[in-house]
């Protein structure tokens, strides 16, 4: 028995195609450092999401357009607003004749203030005049970019997400029935996709946007999906074409396999890979068509901000020689758009088969 096992060898279990890729990823270091770039941009988003960050990113914590300071910048609190401190104007001190019984009733209440923006600048603290670091500055409210670029960065992404998800399910759907069917089934769907593609994509999407006119997250999110979903149309329906004459969907077709089961339990799990890859790209994408249509004034609704909408409140700050907020929104902007598409590079040359 034991001379049975030692010249007789079991055969090795050979690994999935994720395992495969996972371990072609791991050796790449640019992937990884991008995996990571795109991770903690996610905690971020999770953590905003759920109250532990940037909750208080509305709050007047600074003087209006205050710069980018790494040591403490003073402050001011609610008794007087942030942003109407500099337009205040201090009336100065008159001098009324005692003979003279009329005097200014709003004097008193001037000479109050004066004094005590005297004594709280003179003393250094009080409730008045505080100190906080603000490494980004402030914008025209006095909101703390960094916070602002955290929350902008937060409905970005969710927005992204959501609609790449969308049109990826929707892409998904029409092709798998258009590359399978075939015949009259592809004929439809083929014309669907022209009109889509007919119309630049840009164009089309604020034509609809404009028609809907409502701003909000969800119609930001409907608008995306529903125009974006042509490019995973036309791969999937590639990919179905090219496996419907494969032997595993014939021998399923053999055995009685409905049209549905071989659709998507045979067929759809060797090509998950390309629907993967697709999302990933449509992310990207889409990240950047909100950014446009908040900065072009049909994004997000007033009250909600994201990465356009300080893009579009910073294009009139940088006519002021105010240039954080715009620097703020584009490195945070730049840095996951430039992680996410490496990574989707290397993930699409990790999932290739042809690797293997």
């Amino acid at each position: 028995m034991s001379n049975f096992h030692s010249n007789y060898s079991f055969p090795c279990v050979s690994p999935g195609l994720w395992t495969l890729a996972w371990r072609r990823l791991r050796a790449d270091k640019v992937a990884m450092a991008c995996l990571t770039i795109v991770a903690l941009f996610f905690l971020m988003v999770l953590l905003s999401s759920i109250g532990w960050l940037a909750a208080d990113w509305d709050e007047e914590v600074a003087v209006y357009h205050a710069p980018p300071s790494f040591i403490a910048n003073a402050m001011v609190s609610a008794s007087v607003s942030a942003h109407a401190l500099p337009a205040l104007a201090l009336p100065q001190p008159t001098y009324v004749d005692e003979k003279d019984d009329i005097a200014d009733p709003l004097q008193k209440e001037w000479d109050e203030i004066r004094q005590a923006l005297s004594t709280s600048k003179a003393s250094g603290s009080g409730a008045i005049n505080k100190k906080k670091t603000l490494p980004f500055g402030a914008d025209q409210w006095g909101h703390d970019v960094i916070k602002k670029t955290i929350k902008g960065g937060q409905v970005s992404i969710i927005v992204g997400i959501s609609a790449a998800l969308l049109a990826t399910v929707l892409g998904t759907l029409f092709g798998a029935l258009s590359g399978y069917f075939g015949a009259w089934v592809d004929d439809f769907f083929n014309w669907f996709y022209s009109i889509f593609t007919s119309v630049p994509y840009l164009l089309l999407v604020l034509s609809v946007a404009a028609v809907l006119q409502k701003r909000s997250l969800l119609t930001i999110v409907l608008i995306l999906g529903l125009t974006g979903w042509t490019s995973a149309y036309r791969l999937i329906r590639a990919e179905y074409m090219k496996h419907k004459a494969r032997e595993y969907v014939l021998a399923a077709d053999a055995i009685g396999a409905s049209h549905w089961r071989k659709m998507f339990s045979h067929i759809f799990p060797n090509i998950s890979h390309v629907v993967w890859v697709q999302m990933s790209l449509l992310v990207v994408g889409f990240i950047k068509s909100e950014v446009i249509l908040s900065f072009l004034g049909f994004g997000v609704p007033v009250g909600v901000v994201s990465w356009g909408s300080m893009l579009n409140e910073a294009q009139n700050e940088l006519i002021l020689g105010k240039w954080w907020q715009l620097a703020a929104a584009s490195f945070a902007m730049a840095t996951l758009v430039t992680a996410f598409s490496l990574l989707t590079d290397a993930l699409r040359d990790a999932l290739d088969p042809k690797l293997k």
